[in-house]
């Protein structure tokens, strides 16, 4: 790998819909129309959830496009994630692919693409079947940065990571709540574009009733600072980092994106 001393970290949230950020991120009477518009001021990546539940077409991504472009120095990217079809149900097709990447022209046409987020749910273990599975899914898309993220114990292995730098795939870091079943938060790096996911440190993740109560959670100066030097520490690995928070729930993405940048910033590392 190249030695690379200057890594730009994008920053950003799990989708800019959230009215919990009216008030701090969004000037308080903002019409959700203009959330987009706004959230472009401030931050240099957005991670689309939404697509996850729906399909978005074209005209969506466009309009996307003319809102976040419309604010003078902004370059937002976007990260979509994939539908739920190709990761919980399983039922995806090689069409069904061609016809998710095709919707996602405006972005590619405007470079404001970035990875494409497959995250599997904690019953996807690594047995035969699943490991096929995997295999021809990311067959579908090859070409496009891809992230993965794996809930199951089971693909935390030296052996699969190894995989994934072969592959040039993107494996996607998480900071999880620190409770049984779920891996432990690690900075892994497998291509120079790095992928990493904050969801907190809510020890009732299991017991949540939705994904708002999972999230609701807000990182302190000091977990910040850490995530910060850790990050730092591997500097040399990669080129591009994004860094998407998903406790948007009561605005504890606001205030952790503060304290993110802050660190990043005090290490010398370029924050967008």
């Amino acid at each position: 790998m190249t030695d690379n001393k200057n890594p730009t970290v994008y920053l950003g949230t799990g989708g800019y819909s959230d009215t919990d950020l009216l008030g701090t991120l969004y000037p308080t009477g903002t019409k959700k129309t203009d959330f987009l518009k706004e959230y472009a001021k401030h931050y240099g990546a957005v991670e689309l959830n939404s697509t996850f539940y729906a399909p978005i077409g074209q005209k969506a991504f466009a309009g996307m496009i003319d809102k976040a472009y419309n604010q003078a120095g902004s370059q937002l990217k976007f990260a979509v994630k994939l539908h739920q079809d190709f990761t919980h149900a399983r039922k995806g097709t090689a069409e069904h692919a061609e016809a998710f990447l095709n919707a996602l022209s405006p972005l590619v046409e405007a470079d404001a693409l970035a990875p494409l987020l497959l995250q599997f749910p904690h019953g996807f273990d690594r047995n035969q079947a699943n490991r096929l599975y995997l295999s021809e899914l990311v067959s579908w898309f090859s070409g496009y940065p891809l992230a993965i993220e794996f809930r199951h114990n089971s693909w935390h292995t030296p052996q699969v990571v190894d995989s994934f730098v072969k592959q040039g795939l993107i494996w996607c870091s998480v900071d999880y709540p620190k409770v049984s079943g779920l891996p432990p938060s690690r900075l892994i790096f497998t291509s120079r574009t790095g992928y990493l996911r904050m969801h907190g440190n809510n020890l009732n993740w299991w017991d949540a009733m939705s994904a708002s109560d999972r999230h609701d959670y807000r990182y302190t100066e000091a977990e910040m600072q850490d995530w910060a030097q850790a990050i730092d520490n591997q500097r040399q690995h990669f080129d591009t980092l994004f860094v998407f928070f998903q406790n948007t729930v009561n605005a504890h993405s606001y205030y952790n994106i503060k304290m993110l940048r802050a660190a990043l910033e005090g290490f010398g590392i370029e924050v967008l």
